[in-house]
């Protein structure tokens, strides 16, 4: 059977059975594609002939890949996190065929490759009050842009809501519980809460674009994640925050609020929408300066 018989198989099998999205098997065609291409640089098409030590070399070429810029002077080799999605991938592209009994090399032999711990951004409490205030700050009392900004922030600050989940609330949401139902990753459905102020926020911006008006679009936010970024980006700089700032710097920090603040990790884990503890736990490192402050106040020779 050739190997891209066998690809488009596996996609097929993603789409239907396992009912995966469209960008994730977007995502897998992508590297098992360019998987393919190389195996055919050696003269391999068909799913048999593909050795161990194919994947080997496959992995070699992965690690002396360059990312292509529009200065080669500045290329950088791509990462370990990036080389582990082509591996992922093809791990369980293998995983595929060995359930459907084709001869094929076993998954258990890929490893993936060992990545450096995962560094947080997150933002201090001062800064979080300077964003959440920078749109308010704008003079135009008609300005609408303020109304919808200042509602995207407190939502991301409140809920911990990804991006594209953000993008995808319908503009018939239900505020009277101060909670939402949200479609994430996976398509996985979880609960999230809304705070005084971001639900004060959201119906302000209602009254002023939605409300009374001819809905174009069934979206509370009908904006793309880029525009989001930009939103972001902006008031950081009108709040003066010297650092980058992302929306999901502003997910970060909700979460390193909650464990600041006492939640516990499986709470937050929720909360987040990770189908891994393992994902919620680089939180905890960022937080290893608060455990400090509680040993230095509370760890105290006995008294005599």
């Amino acid at each position: 059977m050739t190997i891209n018989e066998c690809i488009r198989n596996f996609l097929e099998y993603l789409e239907i059975e396992k009912g995966r999205s469209l960008k994730t098997i977007d995502n897998y065609s992508r590297y098992l594609n360019y998987f393919e291409k190389y195996l055919y640089t050696k003269d391999i098409k068909d799913i048999k002939d593909i050795k161990r030590q194919d994947i080997r070399d496959f992995r070699m070429s992965l690690n002396r890949k360059k990312t292509s810029g529009f200065d080669k002077s500045q290329d950088e080799y791509i990462g370990k996190k990036t080389q582990n999605y082509y591996l992922i991938s093809i791990r369980s592209f293998l995983k595929f065929l060995q359930k459907n009994e084709i001869n094929a090399v076993s998954p258990e032999t890929i490893d993936l490759a060992k990545i450096p711990e995962r560094h947080i951004s997150f933002m201090t409490d001062k800064e979080l009050n300077a964003l959440l205030m920078a749109p308010k700050s704008i003079i135009n009392g008609e300005n609408k842009e303020k109304y919808r900004d200042t509602a995207i922030i407190e939502l991301l600050f409140s809920t911990g809501l990804r991006v594209s989940e953000l993008c995808s609330l319908p503009n018939d949401l239900d505020l009277s519980q101060n909670e939402i139902s949200v479609r994430g990753k996976g398509s996985k459905v979880r609960v999230v809460f809304i705070t005084d102020d971001a639900m004060i926020a959201v119906k302000e911006y209602k009254s002023k674009f939605i409300e009374g008006k001819k809905i174009v679009n069934d979206k509370l936010f009908p904006v793309t994640p880029r525009t989001i970024e930009r939103i972001v980006k902006k008031y950081s700089t009108i709040a003066g925050i010297s650092k980058k700032i992302t929306p999901h710097i502003l997910r970060h920090s909700f979460a390193t609020n909650l464990l600041q603040n006492g939640a516990d990790i499986r709470s937050v884990q929720a909360m987040l929408g990770h189908s891994n503890i393992s994902t919620t736990q680089i939180y905890t490192h960022v937080t290893d300066s608060h455990l400090k402050n509680i040993h230095k106040s509370f760890h105290k020779k006995p008294t005599k």
